[in-house]
């Protein structure tokens, strides 16, 4: 049984949360804006640091990371909803606590050198698959990985990584037996910046800016594989798909407070002598959005509901991202057109959220490839069309 509904306790933690985002993290939305004008990053690390250490404060720590480690675990259907109030703001702001799932595959030794710095704050991570060739198909690397003894020499080229120009360490997919390829023959390493990695900014229309990085002969002792030689696809595919449930849900959060933003200035906007919200196109634009939202919604809950219960949520996860992305890229676009010339002004965050929103087609696998997927899992009978009764 399947049931949505949130007890006290999830209720509490959800208004806490958007009460925290309200009140600590919204005021710096005019500070973003301006020095995205003046071409300097929205917060500084020492006013993302500020801000972890109140959300830490406040008990929003760890917030998907075992309590073993120190987090509070609240499942992921509650993980969800977090992100969704996280991502009714444009601030480029985490709570913390929380490390790339696969950092929980490593050594013990592995787990105090990266995973606990990481939750801990200390440590900075990247996760860098995509190459110029292989972007959405990651089984298509090029970057080598070759044995010297007891260690392992990278060569190769990353691009688009997020976090890649700030981490300290790269968990870095590489070929290490090109006949097997995905299967078998991709590893996955833990190589440190002082290691000789270098990176390079990439610039972009939105706040994310990741970077290029490049290996050239940079050598990695044996005991920075990740799991076992030969698994790296397995666990690419792993934080992949834990996570792309997590994308529509800040898509969901940001669409909504758009949307809010569309309903006030329709009615507060007058033309012809009415407030513009008693027109039809623009009551049906904000039908449409409201819709499209709760249908996000559902399917975006429903996909963190199976992972939250041990099945596999991967078909539904790649529904969730591609309805999710779309649908905020929808409601951006019908928001700007309510708010006419001034949606499309830097005054507003409406042109921001814009850019910003668009990338969210593209990452974390393309409109195309989640059609491809769903589409693929259906004819070779991995899901079903009535998927609740499957």
């Amino acid at each position: 049984m399947i049931d949505f509904s949130l007890s006290d306790e999830q209720r509490m933690v959800r208004d806490s949360v958007r009460d925290f985002i309200e009140k600590e993290v919204m005021p710096f939305e005019p500070q973003v804006l301006r020095n995205e004008r003046e071409g300097r990053p929205g917060l500084s690390r020492e006013e993302q640091k500020e801000l972890r250490e109140k959300a830490k404060a406040a008990g929003f720590w760890g917030i998907g990371t075992p309590e073993e480690y120190g987090g509070t675990d609240l499942g992921a259907v509650m993980t969800s909803i977090v992100a969704m109030e996280g991502g009714r703001t444009f601030v480029p702001f985490s709570f913390g606590g929380t490390a790339d799932n696969i950092l929980y595959a490593g050594t013990d030794a592995q787990k105090q050198e990266y995973l606990i710095p990481v939750i801990n704050g200390e440590r900075r991570s990247c996760f860098a698959i995509t190459e110029p060739s292989a972007g959405s198909d990651a089984r298509n690397i090029r970057t080598r990985a070759v044995r010297d003894g007891d260690d392992w020499i990278i060569n190769g080229e990353k691009i688009f990584i997020t976090n890649g120009n700030e981490a300290d360490f790269v968990m870095v997919f590489a070929v290490t037996d090109p006949e097997k390829g995905s299967e078998g023959g991709i590893t996955c390493f833990l190589v440190d910046r002082e290691m000789g990695w270098t990176s390079q900014p990439i610039p972009t229309m939105g706040e994310w800016g990741p970077g290029a990085l490049h290996f050239d002969n940079v050598r990695v002792p044996g005991d920075h594989v990740l799991g076992e030689v030969g698994w790296g696809f397995k666990l690419a595919m792993q934080w992949i798909g834990n996570g792309r449930y997590l994308i529509p849900s800040r898509a969901i959060g940001a669409a909504e407070r758009l949307l809010e933003m569309a309903i006030e200035h329709s009615k507060n906007r007058v033309s012809m002598g009415h407030p513009i919200a008693e027109y039809q196109a623009i009551q049906w634009h904000i039908a449409d959005s409201h819709v499209e939202i709760e249908s996000a919604r559902w399917l975006t809950l429903y996909a963190a509901w199976l992972l939250e219960n041990n099945k596999d949520n991967r078909h539904a996860a790649s529904i969730a991202k591609l309805t999710g992305s779309v649908m905020a890229n929808k409601v951006v676009d019908r928001v700007l057109q309510i708010h006419g010339g001034m949606g499309y002004t830097k005054e507003l965050p409406i042109e921001r959220w814009y850019r910003e929103l668009r990338l969210l087609r593209i990452f974390e696998g393309t409109d195309e490839i989640q059609k491809r997927t769903i589409a693929r899992n259906l004819i070779k009978g991995h899901a079903k069309v009535s998927v609740l009764g499957a």
